[in-house]
Parts: C-alpha cells; sequence; structure tokens
C-alpha cells in the first residue's frame, strides 16, 4: 500500500490561504465588517441631533406659556402637521402642500442660476485672462456685488413687466458676482508651466480654454458656484415675498398676513433643508470634477 505523497508546492499553499480568508470574510457579520463606517456614522450624527434636541427643548420652556409671541415646538405640530406629513398634496392653484412650493421656486432657481453660471463662468476667465479687463471691469463688479438682491427687483419688474423674468433676473444678478470673483482667481493662479505647454502645442483659445483654463481653474469655479447657489436660494425667496406666485416665499408672506406663525416655521425648516441640498449637490459635484481639490 502506496502513502499519498505530501504536497509541497507553495503556489498551492498560497492558493488554499487564499481560499480560507475568502470563507472567512463571508463568516464575519457585517456588524464587525463595517464596524469602523458606522461608529463614523454615529460620531458625526450624535452631536447634531444632541444639539437639536436641546434647543428644542429649551424653545419648548421658552414658548410654552399661552400669551408667548411664538408658537412652541408642540403648538407648531398640532397647528401645521398637515404641512410636514403632506408636502405634496394640491387642492387648488393656492391650496398646494409645500413640496410643490420648493419645486416651483427651485425652477425659477435653476434658469436663473444656471445662466449665471455660464456667464460666470466666460466672464471670469475673460477677467482673469486680461490684465486691461480686470483694471476695466472688477472695480465695477465689486460695487454691483454689495447691491442687495430686493434693490434689483423694482428695476427688473420695470424693464420685465413679468414677475416670472423679474423673479429669474434677481436671481442671476445676485449669484453671478462670486461665480465672476472665484473663476477669474482661479485663472490668474494657472501654473504658468501650464501657459507653456499650451504655447509649446500651439492650442488655439478654444482649445486652450476647455484643456487648460477650466481643469486648472475647477476648484475655484465650484467655490464660486457653492457661493452663488446659496445666495440665489435667498433671493428667490426673498423676491417671491413681493412678486407673488406659488413659490415658497410668497407661502411664508401669505401666512404672516394670516397671521399663521406655525406654517412659517414650518416653512422655514424647508427652506433651510432646501438650501443645504443644493449646496451639498453642488459641492458633491465639484468633488466628483475636482478630486476633493476644491478651493477654501
Amino acid at each position: 500500500m502506496t502513502m499519498p505523497l505530501a504536497n509541497n508546492d507553495p503556489s498551492v499553499a498560497f492558493y488554499d490561504e487564499e481560499i480560507e480568508e475568502a470563507y472567512r470574510r463571508r463568516r464575519t457579520p457585517l456588524l464587525i465588517k463595517y464596524k469602523a463606517n458606522i461608529q463614523a456614522f454615529f460620531a458625526g450624527a450624535i452631536p447634531p441631533l444632541v444639539t437639536l434636541a436641546l434647543m428644542l427643548f429649551a424653545w419648548q420652556l421658552l414658548c410654552a406659556s399661552p400669551t408667548s409671541a411664538l408658537p412652541s415646538p408642540m403648538r407648531i405640530w398640532s397647528e401645521a402637521n398637515e404641512l410636514i406629513m403632506h408636502p405634496f398634496y394640491e387642492a387648488g392653484s393656492q391650496d398646494m402642500g409645500l413640496g410643490w412650493r420648493v419645486l416651483t421656486s427651485l425652477k425659477r432657481v435653476g434658469v436663473g442660476f444656471g445662466l449665471a453660471s455660464v456667464a460666470g463662468i466666460l466672464l471670469g476667465a475673460f477677467i482673469g485672462q486680461s490684465k486691461w479687463a480686470t483694471r476695466g471691469l472688477d472695480p465695477i463688479f465689486q460695487v454691483l456685488r454689495t447691491v442687495p438682491p430686493l434693490a434689483w427687483l423694482p428695476i427688473s419688474l420695470a424693464a420685465f413687466r413679468d414677475s416670472q423674468p423679474s423673479a429669474i433676473f434677481v436671481i442671476f444678478i445676485t449669484s453671478i458676482w462670486p461665480i465672476i470673483i472665484n473663476t477669474a482667481v482661479g485663472i490668474r493662479n494657472i501654473p504658468q508651466d501650464y501657459r507653456n505647454v499650451a504655447a509649446v502645442l500651439q492650442l488655439n483659445p478654444i482649445e486652450f480654454f476647455w484643456k487648460i483654463m477650466i481643469p486648472s481653474a475647477a476648484p475655484y469655479i465650484f467655490t464660486g458656484l457653492r457661493i452663488g447657489v446659496g445666495l440665489s436660494w435667498l433671493a428667490i425667496v426673498a423676491a417671491e415675498m413681493l412678486t407673488g406666485g406659488v413659490g415658497v416665499g410668497f407661502f411664508i408672506w401669505d401666512a404672516w398676513n394670516s397671521s399663521r406663525l406655525p406654517d412659517i416655521f414650518v416653512a422655514l425648516i424647508y427652506i433651510g433643508l432646501t438650501g443645504f441640498i443644493l449646496d451639498r449637490f453642488v459641492a458633491f459635484i465639484g468633488n466628483l470634477a475636482t478630486r476633493g481639490a476644491q478651493a477654501n
């Protein structure tokens, strides 16, 4: 009777170790496998949740009295829970949930901010590339960017004679300045080596714009876009209070005229969450485009 020979091949031993490691990973509980991710999630989520709970508790204590000028959280829930639980109901042209009103405002923001993004990047690239343009336009832009959004509304109403394009113009003129300024700074900071390479390759102006300017200035551009999208959301809410319509800004103004303070607080929460989501969305796109190298 012959005994089987021992297999001393190192490749076979290595293959056996790989199989054992694969089985070990499959047997590892999900809780242990993702322990670090779970700990990081709770480390980031617990502090703001605790802070929010303490703020709501203090708010409830301060405003629990029937004579309080402001509603307490419990009163807001009891009087405006329909707005919270049913954001997309619709029973008429003006009887609709806050979700639809926010979407209406976002459509205006999308048009105004989109136009501001294109115009701001092009103007910023022109100013950043030309010293004469910087000297001629930068002082004017620095003055215009300090004008409050609502100060542009009478001019836009006089020019367009319609609330819809007037609101879009207010968004455009409010959000374009940080895009122009940050793009110009990014263009001016393009390394000279990149410009030398473009000269060696004899890139035409369009090729230089797409292959050198935009990739190099992208971190600055997206920083300007993040600031601009926040300003555009602020502008539309303020403009809608005066122009009317079905946006969230007009809802707040109508609730104030009807003495519905709980509805106003709910609308403010919607506005804040929407602004946060817009900022995070632009930041996410910026991180994808710049691989996390956004300028701060």
